[in-house]
């Protein structure tokens, strides 16, 4: 390649790094990809989850904790750079904080935008990972605007007369979308009754997902990364609960072989794709 291989992830809060591809994240750092994470608020709004971190000192400072939990899961998942896009966390759709001026949501796209393209252009990605344009599961107003700024930016971040005071253009090649993979969720399912467990999943929540629609272009093998998950999720320590079942109701070791795949939906590509589904997410890119 003429520029270093580089992949950048966008994100709405702390923590959803964690959940969404950080098994891609580890496998194509560890083969000496570079790595970047974008995360565009500080979670301040986010419940606190797990009882043993509900106290008035870490309410009293949330965004600062989530911080630290960020940096500190990033480094589990090799992340070599992480960017703060700088906004509030918008809260739940009609809530007060979603209507806050500082809030991700209420930001001016343009602006927005402008900021994600100074990231693209002085880290120079091949490929990046946003959220699905129609996200009906969880419309969360955050995630939402996720996928707005990095579809503007990726189409912006060449063109030398959007924000010229953003950087030099460079445009990135391919832009993905993380899909959540409802067949590792049947998989754990099915593993908890094979062992006898009580599953956390209940029938409907369950009938809910069998009307997904799998929206996947691409599956990526994360074989030999998928226990970084949960340490990841571990690191978010107001967020998740260590005992829950749903996150880990099963060994790490099951859990990690039931499904090694982490699923992406191509948004648009700067290269010719071949049909089919991608192994890979630099495929096409010379």
């Amino acid at each position: 390649m003429t520029n270093p291989r580089c992949i950048l992830t966008v994100h709405a809060h702390p923590d959803d790094e964690s959940s969404k591809g950080p098994g891609t994240i580890a496998r194509y750092g560890a083969q000496g990809t570079r790595t970047v994470l974008v995360c565009c608020t500080d979670g301040a709004e986010g419940d606190i989850l797990n009882p043993a971190m509900d106290t008035d000192e870490v309410k009293a400072d949330l965004a600062a904790v989530r911080a630290r939990e960020l940096d500190e899961a990033a480094a589990i998942i090799g992340y070599h750079q992480v960017h703060r896009l700088g906004y509030r966390d918008s809260g739940m759709a009609d809530s007060p904080a979603n209507s806050h001026p500082e809030c991700f949501a209420q930001a001016e796209l343009d602006a927005a935008t402008e900021r994600l393209v100074a990231i693209l252009r002085a880290e120079r990605p091949q490929v990046v990972i946003t959220y699905p344009e129609r996200q009906e599961q969880y419309p969360h107003p955050d995630h939402l605007k996720v996928y707005d700024v990095s579809a503007a930016a990726f189409e912006a971040a060449g063109d030398p007369e959007r924000f010229p005071d953003a950087g030099a253009p460079f445009q990135p090649q391919k832009l993905y979308a993380v899909v959540w993979p409802v067949q590792r969720a049947r998989a754990m399912h099915a593993k908890f009754l094979e062992l006898g467990l009580e599953s956390p999943y209940d029938a409907e929540w369950l009938a809910r997902i069998d009307a997904f629609v799998d929206t996947s272009t691409a599956k990526i093998s994360i074989e030999g990364h998928g226990h970084v998950r949960d340490l990841a999720l571990k690191a978010h320590a107001t967020q998740i609960d260590p005992t829950s079942t749903w996150w880990f109701g099963l060994s790490p070791e099951v859990s990690a072989s039931l499904h090694p795949y982490e699923h992406y939906q191509l948004l648009r590509s700067r290269v010719e794709v071949t049909p089919g589904i991608e192994d890979d997410l630099f495929a096409g890119i010379s």
